[in-house]
C-alpha cells in the first residue's frame, strides 16, 4: 500500500498544485503573462504611413519613438524610416504650423539624433495641393511612396512596418 501511494505522490502533487493555481483565480486559469527581458540589436526599419487623423498618427509616432528608445538611437546600426502617404500630409504644410505646432515639433524632435527620417511621397502631397517648398525642412520628398517603401527593402535591407 505504502508502494502504491509513494508511486502515485508525484501525480496527486501535480493534481493539487494544479486545483491550488485555477482557484487562486478564476479569471486567469493559465496564470499570468511574465514581461520576457531581451535586449534588442538595432535594425533598419519603414514604416508605410498613411492614417486617417492626428490621434492614428500620434500613435505611429510613439511606436517609432519606442523602437528608436529600443534601439538606443543608435545612429550608426538604427534606422528608422516614416514613409507619409495618406491623411496626415497636410499636418506638414508649413501654412498649417499653428494647428499641428506641437505635433510638428513631436515629428522634428524625433528627426534630431538622425535615427528617424520622414519621407513624403509627392504624388500623395500634389493630391493635396502641396509642393516640397510647401513642407516643413525636415521632410524629405520622394517621387512615390510605394516605389520609396520597395527600394528601401530591397535595396538597404530595411524590414517593413505598417
Amino acid at each position: 500500500m505504502m508502494k502504491h501511494l509513494l508511486r502515485n505522490l508525484p501525480v496527486c502533487m501535480i493534481i493539487l498544485v494544479w486545483m491550488l493555481c485555477s482557484q487562486a483565480d478564476e479569471n486567469a486559469p493559465w496564470g499570468r503573462a511574465s514581461l520576457q527581458a531581451i535586449d534588442y540589436a538595432p535594425h533598419k526599419v519603414v514604416y508605410d504611413v498613411s492614417v486617417p487623423d492626428v490621434e492614428t498618427f500620434s500613435r505611429v509616432l510613439d511606436r517609432a519613438s519606442y523602437l528608436n528608445n529600443l534601439y538606443h538611437a543608435d545612429p550608426f546600426d538604427a534606422s528608422i524610416v516614416l514613409v507619409l502617404h495618406g491623411d496626415e500630409i497636410p499636418f506638414f504644410a508649413i501654412d498649417k504650423y499653428k494647428t499641428y505646432r506641437e505635433l510638428m515639433h513631436r515629428a522634428w524632435s524625433l528627426t534630431v539624433a538622425g535615427t528617424v527620417e520622414f519621407r513624403m511621397c509627392r504624388v500623395a502631397a500634389r493630391g493635396y495641393g502641396l509642393e516640397p517648398d510647401q513642407i516643413h525642412g525636415f521632410v524629405k520628398v520622394v517621387p512615390m511612396a510605394d516605389a520609396e517603401i520597395v527600394r528601401l527593402q530591397q535595396e538597404e535591407g530595411y524590414v517593413y512596418m505598417h
